[in-house]
């Protein structure tokens, strides 16, 4: 398993080593002792989710609220998907910062998302599945949504016509959402994380 860094700082790309013959694959998909080595973080796992989308759908830009913020690892088991990890956090070096990852069932790639980070995707294959792993529960109260097609945020989705849910359709853009106070300190997930 290689684990490395993203261009947004608190994101990784975790690489698996998949093991093929006739009968199939293996691989492992999760290692809470490898992150925790290579990240200086530990991930706890408090809820598992699953997420089904068409093709052309866009996810996001979640986030959720700090303290307690909410870490996610996120990988595509069926299909295929760009995803998106997007520097939330006012007083960041990187905010407003975003990159690319595709995901997909044959590269077996998984991304791990800090607290602060924002997250979305477009589903690229006729269905995509995303598996979830978070350290904290959902909580609505919580969580917030900043607008993914924001023209602000520059994100270059690969439809013409994203399908969206209307929470997301109507959600904030990234200056809105800084305007109104909805978005996490960089400070705050520092200080969450221990760091200095």
């Amino acid at each position: 398993m290689d684990i490395r860094p993203l261009a947004v700082e608190g994101a990784w790309e975790i690489v698996p080593e998949v093991h093929e013959d006739a009968r199939g694959a293996l691989w492992e998909f999760f290692r809470p002792d490898r992150l925790a080595e290579v990240t200086g973080r530990r991930f706890d796992t408090l809820q598992g989710s699953v997420s089904l989308s068409t093709r052309g759908v866009v996810r996001g830009i979640h986030f959720a609220d700090v303290p307690p913020g909410q870490a996610k690892y996120v990988t595509c088991v069926r299909g295929a998907v760009l995803d998106v990890v997007v520097d939330l956090r006012t007083g960041s070096p990187g905010f407003g910062a975003w990159q690319a990852v595709r995901l997909d069932d044959t590269g077996r790639r998984a991304l791990l998302i800090e607290e602060g980070l924002g997250h979305g995707f477009c589903a690229l294959t006729e269905e995509a599945a995303m598996l979830y792993l978070f350290d904290e529960t959902y909580a609505p109260r919580r969580e917030h949504v900043v607008q993914a097609l924001d023209p602000g945020l520059g994100i270059d989705w690969p439809v013409a016509d994203a399908v969206q849910s209307p929470r997301d359709a109507t959600a904030p853009t990234l200056a809105q959402a800084r305007a109104e106070g909805l978005l996490p300190s960089y400070a705050a997930t520092r200080t969450r994380l221990g760091a200095s």
